[in-house]
């Protein structure tokens, strides 16, 4: 890979710096590109190296017959100088065979650099879907760490534009070397060195230009991509909260935001075009300028006579000849020009895509949280414990046990908590109450494993998920499909046994059964968005429907009922009883406590106390 960038960065010339990242060629780039490369090419026996190597047979036949059809031409030049008739047929039937030849070889090769696009699409998006989907890399990637922008676009848009201009330019890149030096060759016999070395300067001159033009039209690309996604981000903003704008009114306001990132992104784009028109007109003057230096090539040694002794019809197949290979010897330095143009993409979009690998395979080495602006506010006889071990095992009575837990924001040195110890055990319900801000819900992060902890230790003696601490959040998460998929999540119809009964029950339970009646079943794929067709307040019922079915021992609300009744609150909470669930629950309305035995409450000042729900304070 590292004579691949000499090649490229000879060719091309494409480097840049702006503020938000460095996208060069230089060893960055070429350790994120290898890296892709990797999986374009994992093995001889994969479908896109056989691909790879099919196209450049393709394209090498595709080289012969140009050969052939650029002679063309000359023959029939001599052929109608010479008025033979009988060999104008011959010629016309060779010439039209080699055309449709030709065409086909064309249409077979677009097809299979498609077929190409399309398989190493799949490599790297799967691949890049194996790390974003671990644990929750997608969580840390997008909420906590955000290194890197926008990476829903980088995996869905970048790697559609990288995989796709790759594998159209590479490989006439690849046999460019080949064909350059057979033209070479051809070149001079035709015309002695005044041939070859007048391409050779004439490729140096325009490469310089080149060159210059490129660097801003790659700054700008990458930039122009950044700002995609702001507007993009944007208008998904709007569509996930169109509800709540439309209570606000909001719309003008929101004009003004979205005409703010259309305004930066048309920006960055007028002068994206700019340039790209200067890189332009200097590749079409490469293009055309080279039919001209063909004759120019051809004319000394005809001045100096050194084709005198030739008939005028040999003479005009020379001159045929000589300026198809002149033209296409031009064509071969020039289309490394002209290819430049779409290596700004593969630059681009493989710097983008190589940085969330590279973010993507951070987060997953990454095992400790910097929480050393923490040591000196927290407790000092608590020896900091930076890598806290989170142990599943025991009988399942005690979900799990915080020692001298201390936890605060991610990246900051706000304190939400110093020296937490309690335990969640089996039968007794508890309530977490304080003050908006005070660390109720960063404890449940804490507690699931998003956020690391500052000190302390955390023994988790039940899994996380269906089969062990279940979460409700306060808005529930839907993903697409039928009601059955919604209900059984995070679970897959083939990891549970059908119980149509049980499910049904449950919805009546909750009042949802006009739901299934919209649906028609409980597996008709639904095409709406679930988040536009129910309330707040059946959306929590439906996330309770789930927490029914898989009846966990132990679940955390995270006010789970506050957009449903008090009548609904009760009934949801009294069925948890009766199946044994055990609640560690965060809420605000009064109603919740006769629920719950235990009352854990914080202060904004990082302290907490536990009691009774009755006011026996117990630890503090």
């Amino acid at each position: 890979h590292y004579s691949w960038g000499i090649v490229l960065k000879i060719a091309f010339g494409v480097e840049f710096d702006d503020c938000l990242c460095r996208a060069n060629f230089n060893w960055t780039f070429f350790k994120r590109f290898w890296r892709i490369v990797c999986l374009l090419f994992p093995s001889i026996k994969k479908p896109g190296p056989l691909l790879c190597i099919f196209l450049l047979l393709l394209c090498l036949l595709e080289q012969v017959l140009i050969y052939y059809v650029g002679l063309l031409s000359g023959k029939f030049y001599k052929i109608l100088t010479d008025k033979e008739e009988a060999e104008f047929y011959k010629q016309l039937l060779e010439g039209v065979l080699l055309i449709l030849a030709e065409a086909f070889i064309l249409s077979t090769k677009t097809y299979v650099a498609s077929v190409l696009y399309i398989t190493w699409r799949g490599s790297v998006c799967n691949a890049l879907h194996d790390l974003y989907f671990t644990d929750i890399l997608y969580y840390k990637l997008n909420v906590v760490d955000k290194t890197v922008d926008n990476p829903d676009q980088r995996i869905t848009q970048d790697v559609e534009r990288m995989c796709n201009t790759f594998s159209q330019v590479l490989i006439p890149i690849m046999i460019t070397p080949f064909t350059t030096g057979y033209y070479l060759y051809k070149a001079w016999n035709a015309s002695g060195y005044i041939g070859p070395a007048s391409t050779a300067v004439f490729f140096v001159v325009f490469t310089v230009f080149n060159k210059l033009l490129m660097t801003p039209v790659v700054k700008y690309f990458y930039i122009q991509e950044k700002k995609e996604g702001d507007f993009r981000y944007k208008h998904m903003q709007m569509r996930s909260n169109a509800e709540s704008a439309a209570f606000y009114r909001a719309g003008k306001v929101e004009k003004v935001k979205a005409n703010k990132k259309l305004s930066t992104l048309l920006r960055t784009q007028h002068r994206l075009v700019l340039w790209e028109f200067a890189l332009h007109c200097c590749t079409n003057s490469a293009d055309y300028l080279g039919s001209i230096l063909s004759y120019i090539a051809i004319a000394f040694p005809i001045f100096v006579g050194r084709y005198d002794y030739m008939e005028p019809g040999e003479l005009a197949q020379l001159i045929s000849t000589n300026a198809f290979v002149s033209i296409y010897l031009i064509n071969c330095f020039t289309k490394l020009i002209d290819q430049s143009v779409q290596m700004t993409d593969v630059v681009g979009a493989a710097h983008r895509i190589g940085q969330l690998f590279e973010e993507l395979g951070r987060l997953k080495d990454e095992q400790n949280e910097n929480y050393s602006f923490l040591e000196a506010t927290t407790n000092p006889r608590a020896s900091p414990r930076n890598d806290i071990p989170v142990r599943d095992a025991g009988d399942g009575s005690t979900a799990f046990r915080f020692q001298e837990v201390s936890y605060g924001l991610p990246k900051t040195a706000k304190v939400l908590c110093r020296n937490l110890s309690f335990q969640l055990e089996s039968g007794v319900n508890v309530l977490i109450t304080g003050e908006s801000g005070c660390g109720k819900t960063s404890l449940l992060r804490v507690l699931s494993g998003l956020w690391k902890s500052a000190r302390g230790q955390i023994s988790r003696h039940v899994p996380l998920g269906p089969t062990g601490m279940f979460y409700l959040p306060q808005k529930p998460y839907f993903t697409d499909g039928t009601l059955r998929e919604q209900v059984i999540y995070p679970l897959q119809d083939c990891d549970v046994v059908p119980d149509d009964e049980k499910l049904h029950h449950y919805l009546s339970l909750v009042g949802l059964t006009g739901l299934l009646d919209r649906l028609g079943d409980l597996d008709v794929d639904a095409e709406w968005n679930w988040y536009d067709e129910m309330s707040p307040g059946e959306m929590q019922r439906l996330s309770f429907v789930r927490l029914f079915f898989h009846q966990p021992p132990y679940a955390i609300l995270d006010e789970a009922t506050s957009q449903v009744s008090q009548d609904m609150e009760e009934l949801l909470y009294s069925t948890c009883r009766e199946l044994g669930i055990t609640i560690l629950s965060i809420g605000h309305r009064s109603t919740v406590r006769q629920f719950h035995d235990m009352e854990l409450h914080f202060d904004v000042s990082g302290s907490w106390s536990l009691t009774p729900v009755e006011g026996l304070t117990v630890n503090s």
